[in-house]
């Protein structure tokens, strides 16, 4: 692990120049080794046709006793002899001596055992006019006694040829893998010049601890993709923290009052224990503790709303209608109010989320209602929609107040939602939680003349 710190150490860019520097490297070293062996092979082979043909050739003529004195040859530098049991020369052609044989004796009682019947084509330096030449070897019988005829040609041509290509790509390939370097690393300079916009964006939004978003790569494409996805990353941040904020002063602001009273009552007790007997300080304590309570809860529904992890999936509104009711019935049996249901559909969401805001818009039709409450369950006519309509026959909500109802802590009848409990927090929990499930919450008239309370889900 230790040894691998350094190459960590190292930026993406550097990393991606030199392994693709070092890839292309070894290619081109292995293309210039495969160049080099099949250019040499092919010129070999080339040699060697030379040789077995002309060995063919005077065969032939060794064969017919057609030897003529000097032996006939074509390519620059070839030679041709045939030489005794002993190595003596019986003929040669104009390229080479009639007293000294092209290889020794001992070498060519060798290659005469190895070509037995047939030709030997082999590479030697042992030649007596070449340093290196490629050799055909074939024993023949001329006029009766045992001769061996060889022919050879220079293959200095071959080995200059191949050295001046070695010493060729020696030079070339490092050039050429420099420049590849080089190349490399301006090209994916500029193709990284994207992430470090990004990175440096989002380093100045983690620097000012405030709402920012990255730059977007003009090409639509993964770097493209990454900078909407982080921005979208960054705005649900921002939504999170923005609530964060708001529910601390929420907490604050309402909490005071309660707070304030409790605190009162009990210094008012500490200070004339007397004049305030204990039943008196828990009757006044036990509805500022309750409402307490009531806002930390409703409060704590707010600050979760958007940090669900359940999936979505079918809800049958009907059931979540029926669990509403169970729910509000004592208080709607204590005001006197009827409720009546009807309808089925089927939405997609969470049922919690689905229970809650139901019951939050039939609890506050029951609060509001003079007598009665309808709700009613239908699916949106030409749409994948569903929705579940809450009417009371209570005073209504003015057109210019339907909106403003749904702010936190608005209350268009103070006194009357402070003595029935309500917090304030009911329609902005039951609106935010709609739209978490993918619809809303609206309010319009009722037929009645009272409020009519509309959610729309999409359909399960």
């Amino acid at each position: 692990m230790p040894g691998r710190r350094p190459w960590r150490r190292l930026s993406l860019r550097a990393r991606l120049t030199l392994v693709a520097t070092l890839a292309v490297a070894v290619v081109l070293v292995a293309g210039a080794l495969a160049l080099t062996a099949t250019l040499g092979t092919a010129r070999t082979a080339a040699l060697d046709d030379v040789v077995r043909e002309r060995s063919a050739t005077l065969a032939a003529l060794v064969a017919d006793d057609r030897v003529p004195d000097a032996l006939p040859v074509s390519q620059p530098g070839e030679v041709a002899q045939l030489l005794d049991r002993d190595g003596g020369v019986l003929a040669t052609s104009t390229t080479a001596s009639r007293t000294l044989p092209v290889v020794d004796a001992a070498t060519l009682a060798g290659w005469r055992e190895r070509a037995a019947d047939d030709v030997l084509v082999v590479g030697t330096d042992a030649s007596a006019y070449d340093e290196v030449a490629r050799a055909a070897v074939r024993a023949v019988t001329w006029r009766g006694l045992p001769a061996t005829l060889v022919t050879t040609v220079p293959a200095t041509d071959v080995e200059g040829v191949l050295g001046a290509l070695r010493v060729a790509l020696l030079l070339v390939v490092p050039v050429l893998v420099a420049g590849f370097a080089v190349v490399l690393w301006t090209v994916l300079g500029r193709a990284l010049a994207p992430v470090e916009h990004l990175r440096a964006a989002a380093d100045r939004v983690a620097l000012t601890g405030g709402p920012g978003s990255l730059p977007v790569p003009a090409a639509d494409d993964e770097l493209g993709a990454l900078a909407r996805t982080l921005n979208a990353m960054l705005d649900r941040l921002e939504v999170a923290a923005a609530r964060q904020r708001t529910f601390v002063a929420d907490a604050a602001h309402e909490l005071r009052s309660p707070v304030a009273a409790a605190r009162a009552a009990v210094e008012v007790a500490a200070a004339h224990p007397e004049a305030y007997p204990v039943a008196d300080l828990v009757a006044d304590l036990a509805p500022q503790v309750a409402r307490m309570q009531t806002l930390v809860d409703d409060l704590l529904v707010l600050a979760r709303v958007g940090s669900s992890g359940a999936a979505p999936g079918p809800v049958d509104l009907a059931a979540v209608v029926d669990d509403a009711l169970a729910s509000v019935a004592p208080d709607a049996a204590a005001r006197g109010v009827r409720v009546l249901v009807s309808g089925a559909a089927t939405a997609a969401g969470t049922p919690e989320a689905a229970r809650r805001v139901v019951r939050n818009l039939v609890a506050n039709a029951v609060r509001h209602a003079v007598g009665r409450v309808d709700v009613r369950v239908e699916r949106v006519p030409g749409g994948g929609r569903v929705r579940v309509v809450v009417d009371d026959d209570g005073h209504g909500v003015a057109p210019e107040d339907r909106e403003r109802v749904f702010a936190r802590f608005v209350r268009l009848d103070e006194a009357r939602e402070r003595d029935a409990g309500g917090t304030g927090l009911g329609l902005a929990i039951a609106r935010e939680m709609a739209r978490e499930l993918g619809g809303d919450v609206r309010l319009e008239e009722a037929p009645g003349g009272g409020t009519r309370a509309v959610l729309e889900l999409p359909a399960g």
